[in-house]
């Protein structure tokens, strides 16, 4: 199963006005990437992983959204509750992407009608459009589910598999890449049926194990099982600049308001983190990361301090700055307690006050005055004016 086009079909939910516009998600700064395309964006060559600039040229009408990840992945899990309570075993692949093993449901429900249903209730409770795949493994249901979008469905009956993808280009297999696809289109193989004719060995000794997997791939062969889904065990944010910088008091700014985000993810999560670390990339590529490991918390003012004394003593300032980033481990479940010593009540209920208005307006309603310059932007385009507009993250321009 898989979440059509999720960034963008998320961001439609929020903001209907958005519907059948060409949306582009990403970074909108010169070192940013495409995230998600809508189908409109696509029309016109955009598409995700590709330099934003380029996607803008060839879309100039774009609408480009900044996104916000703790919504994203907010929308995630309510599917991926959705998910878990239905089947017997689910794996969760991506952020938009899921297997599941019917295997032996058929005497009970009939596998086909039971993921139709289970593919209705998603879109029903949560709002989103999703299409799934299926078949008898995971490659052949993932290029089914690739073919079934926009927001469809198809079934691949047992024995089909090699037919179904035979006249398909080998780019639709998983494991094909841009340089893979070049590679193998130069040797005159374009079509899945080619490569399924191939003496495996003939694959093997060119392109060694992948070979071999990329002919069983061809001829529908996947013996992978699915593998049973684990809550994660760490969460993380980070920023490359537009350009290189040198600016402490921007980093530091910076810094904190990805904690404070990611802080609040926990708590939303019902999450507690006992680990944290900072990374920072230089503009030679170099990258050096710390950590330390604290008492479990989930508390801007335990967290941020912490952060900040990672970074100051991380940070090597005859070096121009190209990225910075912050990441919580070692999760557990669990709530944050008021410190007998550290805190007053007042704090934990400012904390409820302010990830309610972040439940009900957005994360990036409210902020400390310390991470307010990171978390706003100075003007919002008006994107139904006819202009190509950028739509930062937040919604109350």
């Amino acid at each position: 199963m898989d979440l059509d086009t999720f960034f963008v079909s998320v961001e439609r939910l929020l903001d209907s006005r958005l519907n059948h516009k060409p949306i582009l998600v990403g970074g909108t700064g010169d070192r940013g990437v495409v995230a998600a395309a809508s189908y409109e964006a696509r029309h016109y060559g955009a598409h995700s992983g590709m330099p934003m600039r380029m996607a803008r040229q060839l879309c100039p009408e774009a609408i480009v959204i900044r996104g916000e990840s703790g919504t994203y992945s907010k929308y995630s899990k309510q599917v991926t509750d959705i998910i878990k309570e239905q089947v017997p075993v689910f794996e969760k692949a991506s952020i938009d992407e899921f297997y599941a093993d019917l295997t032996g449901m058929d005497k009970f429900f009939g596998c086909y009608k039971y993921a139709t249903e289970l593919r209705q209730k998603v879109m029903k409770e949560s709002g989103l459009p999703i299409s799934f795949g299926m078949s008898v493994n995971k490659t052949v249901s993932k290029v089914a589910t690739n073919e079934a979008k926009p927001c469809n469905q198809l079934k691949i009956d047992f024995g089909h598999e090699k037919e179904f993808l035979a006249p398909l280009s080998v780019k639709k297999i998983p494991m094909v890449g841009d340089k893979m696809f070049q590679t193998l289109s130069n040797m005159g193989v374009k079509k899945v049926k080619t490569l399924q004719e191939m003496p495996v060995e003939m694959l093997e000794a060119a392109f060694g194990k992948p070979g071999r997997q990329m002919w069983e791939r061809a001829n529908g062969i996947d013996n992978r099982a699915v593998e049973v889904y684990h809550e994660r065990k760490s969460i993380s944010s980070e920023r490359t600049f537009g350009q290189d910088t040198i600016d402490v008091e921007r980093m530091m700014g910076l810094v904190k308001a990805m904690t404070e985000s990611l802080a609040y993810q926990l708590r939303k999560g019902e999450k507690l983190t006992s680990c944290v670390s900072v990374k920072i990339r230089y503009s030679d590529f170099s990258t050096l990361s710390k950590q330390a490991k604290i008492s479990y918390t989930a508390a801007d003012h335990v967290l941020i301090p912490v952060v900040t004394s990672l970074f100051e003593k991380l940070y090597n300032r005859r070096l121009l700055v190209r990225l910075v980033g912050v990441r919580f481990s070692d999760l557990t479940e669990g709530y944050y307690q008021i410190n007998m010593f550290d805190d007053w009540e007042k704090t934990v209920g400012l904390y409820q006050s302010m990830d309610a208005i972040r439940d009900r307006f957005g994360a990036l309603k409210i902020s400390s005055a310390a991470t307010m310059h990171e978390k706003g932007v100075a003007s919002m385009h008006n994107p139904f004016n006819g202009e190509p507009p950028i739509i930062p993250a937040h919604r109350n321009a």
